[in-house]
């Protein structure tokens, strides 16, 4: 029976269907907990995998280190390391890369050790969404590309599609719009092959995004809303809240403000809920926008400095220079270059700023 409710668990896993994956896991580690350690520890994995993919991330950490605890019971050495590359991306997600990158760092001397080319291909895709995250676009791009490679040398034609949406989010970043669209585009067309729904979500998310940047704000909406539509469905509460924030972004830059702020503040609940700091920055940065549109300059001055102060605590550069140049907008003072010194390509010239 157990058996039966784990292939349940990982065929649902394996179709982006997380919350009914994740109740069977819970499941079948209940039936097998104390009688069967390696039936355990993949219910511990695929707990853990799928309580982040829902936006559970401390749930997720702790299922991760009961998996790393009962691997070295189990003097399982792979195992340790796979888990801790899964509490690393769970890690990453609330703010702490550093820890991130060490883990990553980690993982990758081990692959390399024993020739594991596709763990290796795994932590280069991961370390470069982390270096994203620190505010290292060049870094980022060269590691994503690193990932490509290797992915395209392994002809895994997922990790393949996750690369180009790496891509995609660093070139969009930097303010390469027209490769952002390209790169998300060739990521949607291998998804939708794979008939892989999350990552059909993704490049839907990063298409709208894209045109966004290109000035296409009504063809932005058309991916956005398909992306929402897929991650409600499989209940990706983190994806869906940033597009939200897309979508308030969008319909800010359209003149809607009134729905921008609902899509805002739903956004803005979610993250919160996840703890995910640096969505949470997103949105109050966009929300500090529609304050300062509607006259009151004083709440948007005191919510990009909250949003400032998150940035820097958490070492978010690109995020922090966000805040420094709606700063600089609200209060009338000279424009802070620090994009310039970041390496990224666009000036953002007035409220409504069009952020990447």
């Amino acid at each position: 029976m157990a058996d039966n409710i784990v292939s349940k668990a990982d065929a649902l896993k394996d179709t982006s269907r997380y919350y009914p994956s994740l109740r069977a896991y819970k499941t079948a580690f209940r039936l097998y907990k104390g009688k069967d350690q390696g039936r355990e520890l993949h219910c511990l994995l695929g707990i853990a995998d799928t309580s982040r993919m829902t936006g559970n991330f401390q749930d997720a950490i702790e299922y991760y280190r009961k998996a790393i605890e009962l691997g070295r019971k189990l003097k399982d050495p792979s195992i340790v390391i796979d888990a801790g590359v899964g509490m690393g991306l769970g890690m990453r997600a609330l703010g702490k890369w550093k820890t991130a990158l060490r883990l990553f760092s980690e993982a990758g001397s081990f692959y390399r050790r024993i020739k594991d080319r596709e763990g290796i291909a795994f932590c280069l895709w991961a370390k470069a969404g982390t270096l994203r995250i620190k505010g290292d676009i060049y870094g980022a791009i060269r590691t994503f590309r690193d990932s490509l490679r290797a992915f395209t040398a392994l002809r895994i034609e997922s990790g393949i599609g996750y690369s180009l949406c790496g891509l995609g989010g660093v070139t969009r970043i930097k303010g390469l719009y027209k490769e952002s669209f390209g790169y998300y585009s060739s990521a949607n067309e291998l998804f939708r092959r794979l008939k892989d729904t999350f990552g059909i979500a993704y490049s839907h998310c990063g298409i709208g995004n894209a045109l966004r940047m290109k000035g296409d704000l009504e063809g932005a909406l058309i991916h956005l809303r398909r992306a929402l539509r897929l991650y409600t469905k499989i209940g990706d509460t983190v994806s869906k809240a940033y597009t939200l924030w897309s979508m308030g972004k969008t319909h800010m830059l359209l003149g809607k403000y009134a729905s921008s702020k609902k899509y805002l503040k739903d956004s803005m609940s979610l993250l919160k809920k996840t703890k995910d700091p640096r969505g949470v920055i997103y949105s109050r940065l966009g929300l500090s926008e529609l304050r300062f549109l509607s006259g009151k300059k004083g709440s948007a001055k005191t919510m990009l400095q909250l949003a400032f102060k998150e940035a820097e605590t958490y070492g978010f550069l690109i995020e922090k220079c966000h805040a420094r140049a709606l700063l600089s907008f609200v209060l009338k003072k000279p424009y802070d270059r620090c994009y310039n010194k970041l390496g990224l390509k666009y000036r953002l010239r007035s409220i409504p700023f069009n952020i990447p």
